[in-house]
């Protein structure tokens, strides 16, 4: 599979779970797990179904493993479903594929907007087929950031947001619509919130750690702490500011997939 068909593919997903949420908001929670929605359900079988039929391994949110192949799809079917349950317009799909070299390609997709990231190891990234770069603000006090968490302290920032959905969150750095993001207090990030987000930055040009210094590229079950600029200056300002919160250390400062 090139990497062309295997867009297509996650674009097919993408679709599949689009078709089956149209008249599901306001359903509330399954019942099956904590926090866990009747749309999250219902989305992970059309996508997971998808994604199986096209050879793929998934790596689900709501499912665990499905399927088999050397190439493993991390997917969060409805990214933000909180948003989603209560009629607010920003949710996502977010699908990243790797191989045994770390990210190759992702979609991440505003089903509200029907605003679609894309992108693929070594060829840049876009929004709705248009290339994007970052912002490349320097300094947090000319800064729009957002966060995973609420921050103890203000950070000097120019403003600030709280999205509920970390994979369009990381997009919106890659396109300069926001300049950072970052986990804060007790909130942690698992692969399919993120991996999606952080391929799309990278390939624009943004740059991504990890506060713990742990490794970001994996596909298991996994807890992280993200935090990302459109900048290094920047991302080394606002990691400084949430290391002065206590919550716990960085070592590494690395583009997406390095």
């Amino acid at each position: 599979m090139n990497d062309e068909e295997l867009l297509g593919l996650l674009r097919d997903a993408a679709r599949a779970v689009r078709d089956v949420i149209g008249g599901l908001q306001g359903r509330g929670l399954s019942g099956g797990r904590p926090t866990q929605y009747h749309a999250d359900v219902v989305a992970d079988d059309a996508a997971v179904a998808v994604l199986v039929r096209g050879g793929l391994r998934v790596l689900s949110e709501e499912s665990d493993v499905s399927g088999d192949g050397p190439i493993v799809c991390v997917l969060d079917p409805i990214d933000g479903s909180t948003n989603f349950d209560r009629g607010i317009p920003y949710y996502s799909t977010s699908l990243c594929a790797l191989d045994d070299e770390g990210a190759l390609c992702s979609v991440v997709v505003n089903h509200a907007t029907d605003t679609w990231y894309e992108a693929v190891r070594g060829a840049g990234a876009t929004r709705d087929g248009h290339s994007i770069r970052p912002s490349g603000v320097l300094g947090l006090n000319a800064a729009i950031v957002s966060f995973s968490g609420l921050p103890s302290a203000r950070g000097g920032w120019a403003q600030f947001r709280a999205l509920g959905s970390a994979s369009l969150e990381l997009c919106a750095v890659a396109d300069g619509s926001l300049d950072g993001y970052a986990v804060v207090a007790n909130s942690r990030l698992s692969p399919w919130d993120y991996l999606g987000g952080i391929q799309v930055l990278g390939e624009a040009g943004g740059f991504v750690a990890e506060l713990d210094g742990a490794p970001l590229v994996v596909a298991d079950r996994s807890r992280r702490r993200p935090i990302a600029a459109g900048s290094g200056a920047l991302l080394v300002e606002l990691r400084a500011f949430v290391d002065g919160l206590g919550d716990g250390t960085h070592r590494k400062v690395v583009r997406p997939g390095a």
